[in-house]
């Protein structure tokens, strides 16, 4: 027959000094301290006990631990998704806000109103091109046409209702790269068509289609009043001017030539990731060096900022929603503790009345509470990773988890399980033995 393992505290009695007792060693008067080392409620009866308490009810200690696992699990979604978010937002900055910069003239408030102080040279391309870290630049301006017409065809037709003419603009030849465009059809004009003043025009997508030109195969052209202009390309795509897709645009030498173009008004560049800085030291100098006061840079800020901006107001939002989750398991776990405590009244009396000491009682329900939330938390943590890592690939990011969350989110769920457990441990110390035989609580 096998035999039953019983705590120490039942295997053994404790020996009281009596007077006219004689201890069993034969020694007459002997004291025998209360409790002895032998006899005391070791850490093997401690996780024996806890283990058959928490064991006791399956279905009630999953039901406490759902909570615990919700709220560890949504924070670490939380974390997981802000820091892989946060990533993805910077790779996208990176890849097109990191990485543009603009340069204007500087304006001056008037009586009048604002009037420009600086100029924006010819040779813009060429001077910020020498900086280190550009890789591309172009430059615009607004062309005044007068109060011509702009048509695809050479007849001017009164019985045709009038309509707003597109706006014309001229640029240098960088300015597509410069402001991430793409060519639909055809090409966009080069530094040659530039020198040469040729009278060529490439139109933006929407300004094609009010013209009724979708090909440039054919060598079509448009008429600025009555000089006739060769389109060679159609642009959409245009991530920076997105007005470009409305305009008629001119190469800078033919604007000049052919309509006395006096100004450019901003130019456009991209630069590698991290050269910001540098470009916004030299820029002004190189295109003003006497006065760089009269120029205005723009330049995105550090990557490194804006992804810790994006992840903090990420985390702003959503921990609060696992806090409550956290809250709420927390909560769930004292007041299970607590039911258990008021269902083992008799059997807390019954140990103590075998020499249990408070601590041993209060102890093992510590131990019990703590163990459902470490059991909550690493659950959770699980889940959790699971959840950001689906979501990842189903978005096809990569995601993003520092492992040091994972496992703080485990200890938490068992930190949260011994704080909700503290109030329900010293209520079980508490019970005196013949309060509870009498079936007091």
């Amino acid at each position: 027959m096998a035999r039953v393992r019983r705590p120490g505290w039942l295997r053994r009695p404790t020996w009281l000094h009596l007077p006219g007792r004689s201890h069993p060693s034969g020694r007459p008067g002997a004291v025998v301290p209360r409790g002895n080392p032998l006899d005391r409620f070791g850490l093997r009866d401690l996780v024996a006990e806890s283990a058959h308490g928490i064991a006791a009810k399956p279905g009630r200690l999953i039901l406490t631990i759902i909570g615990t696992v919700l709220g560890i699990g949504s924070l670490v979604v939380t974390i997981g998704l802000a820091q892989t978010a946060a990533g993805q937002i910077a790779r996208q900055f990176d890849a097109v806000a990191a990485t543009q910069v603009l340069v204007e003239p500087a304006t001056s408030q008037t009586q009048g109103g604002r009037r420009t102080t600086g100029r924006i040279p010819w040779d813009v391309e060429d001077r910020l091109s020498r900086i280190a870290g550009v890789e591309s630049v172009g430059a615009v301006g607004a062309v005044s046409i007068g109060d011509v017409t702009i048509t695809a065809v050479p007849v001017n037709d009164p019985s045709v209702a009038a309509s707003a003419p597109p706006q014309v603009l001229a640029a240098t030849p960088g300015l597509l790269d410069a402001v991430r465009g793409e060519v639909v059809t055809g090409r966009f004009f080069d530094a040659g068509h530039d020198e040469r003043a040729d009278r060529v025009v490439v139109l933006g997508a929407r300004a094609a289609i009010r013209l009724g030109v979708n090909r440039v195969d054919r060598q079509p052209s448009i008429f600025i009043g009555e000089r006739a202009y060769t389109v060679i390309g159609i642009i959409a795509g245009v991530q920076r001017r997105t007005d470009l897709l409305d305009a008629v645009i001119l190469p800078v030498g033919t604007a000049r030539a052919d309509f006395a173009f006096t100004a450019l008004e901003q130019a456009h560049g991209t630069i590698a990731v991290g050269a910001g800085p540098v470009f916004d030291a030299q820029a002004a100098l190189a295109l003003d060096p006497t006065t760089p006061e009269a120029i205005t840079v723009e330049v995105p800020p550090p990557p490194s900022a804006l992804r810790q901006s994006v992840q903090a107001d990420i985390n702003a939002i959503f921990l609060a929603l696992g806090a409550v989750a956290l809250l709420v398991g927390g909560l769930g776990i004292a007041n299970v503790t607590l039911l258990s405590v008021r269902e083992r009244v008799g059997e807390i009396g019954l140990r103590r009345a075998l020499g249990a000491k408070r601590s041993d009682i209060g102890n093992q329900f510590l131990v019990e509470s703590g163990v459902i939330g470490l059991l909550g938390g690493l659950i959770g943590a699980a889940l959790g990773v699971f959840v950001v890592v689906a979501v990842s690939l189903a978005k096809e990011w990569t995601p993003l988890l520092d492992t040091w969350v994972v496992l703080a989110a485990a200890l938490l769920g068992g930190v949260i399980g011994l704080a909700a457990g503290t109030y329900p441990a010293l209520k079980a110390a508490g019970i005196e033995p013949i309060t509870a035989l009498r079936g007091g609580t």
